[in-house]
């Protein structure tokens, strides 16, 4: 047990590291090539913090474990919302920004319920086919960002941090060769180990995904939340959390069902996007409320993420 605990944080470590690796090396390269810093934070950055995700969802999907797959991005969903999100409202007020309201939500919500009818009503299963859909969405969404962003006064600005340039092409292939390798081998030895857990546990693949899975990968935006929300940079953490709730379903489910099918159990589709959806749902009313989240609505969202564990786990 304490083996495969060990191994399954070394996966992860080595995950996080491989998507800052690659991010650093393609980053670079994309600004030497003159390619916008509004692009780049928007495409190449905002894929590459979520190349762990992806990588544990792929794996999860060939080794023949779906319920991983979706428990790791809807897991991660609610993480995001509930507890990440809630932990920044309660060290500091976190002051709503009207996109987060107007556009961010919308299209967050917007993807859940799709997700939820494909599921649903069309087939208890996702195939290149709504795959597809999920990626086409993702790049129109892309594209109305970058268009708006570029109108807007500071056209050249983006709210994701961007490495700065390197001076050498042979260290940025460098970073992106190591850092491809961390995801490949980071992403075995987690998924792998989480398996491993499930059965040591006797518990199913669905609670590691929703739990250990999520919890993992949704670490990186813990980490920065709350050393954001210490320093009282809380501004841009409602925007940026569920903009990886929209990344998390159309990017990463989207290229996870392109190449290969993901059948998803009746526990997922009847009990845990649900509760994301509710989830989502409940953070508009906080947002609303005079634009800031404080203390209470950090702490409210804490204990929905604390009750939907616990009857997850038990």
């Amino acid at each position: 047990m304490l083996l495969t605990v060990g191994i399954l944080l070394f996966g992860l470590i080595i995950l996080i590291m491989g998507g800052e690796f690659l991010v650093r090396g393609s980053t670079s390269i994309a600004l030497k090539a003159k390619i916008s810093p509004l692009v780049v934070g928007l495409t190449i950055v905002a894929f590459g913090t979520s190349a762990p995700e992806l990588l544990i969802s792929v794996k999860a999907a060939l080794a023949g474990s779906p319920d991983m797959t979706m428990g790791n991005v809807v897991g991660s969903n609610i993480c995001n919302l509930a507890l990440v999100l809630g932990l920044t409202a309660v060290i500091s007020p976190i002051h709503v920004n009207s996109d987060s309201i107007k556009i961010d939500w919308p299209v967050a919500m917007g993807s859940s319920l799709l997700l939820y009818f494909l599921l649903r009503v069309i087939s208890p299963s996702l195939t290149w086919i709504q795959g597809l859909l999920f990626i086409l969405l993702l790049v129109a969404y892309t594209f109305f960002i970058i268009r708006k962003s570029r109108k807007e006064t500071k056209a050249q600005m983006t709210d994701v941090d961007i490495p700065a340039a390197s001076n050498s092409p042979v260290k940025d292939i460098l970073y992106i060769l190591v850092g491809c390798l961390g995801l490949y081998f980071g992403a075995d030895w987690f998924v792998g180990a989480a398996r491993s857990l499930a059965f040591d546990l006797g518990v199913s693949e669905r609670v590691i995904g929703i739990t250990v899975l999520a919890l993992g990968t949704s670490l990186p935006e813990l980490v920065t939340a709350v050393v954001a929300s210490v320093k009282g940079e809380t501004d841009l953490a409602v925007g940026n959390l569920i903009g990886s709730n929209i990344f998390n379903i159309l990017s990463i489910l989207g290229i996870t069902s392109m190449i290969t099918r993901i059948d998803v159990s009746s526990e997922i589709i009847n009990y845990d996007l649900i509760a994301m959806i509710i989830i989502t749902m409940i953070v508009l009313p906080l947002m609303l409320y005079k634009r800031k989240m404080g203390k209470l609505s950090g702490v409210l969202l804490l204990l929905v993420y604390v009750y939907y564990t616990y009857s997850v786990v038990v």
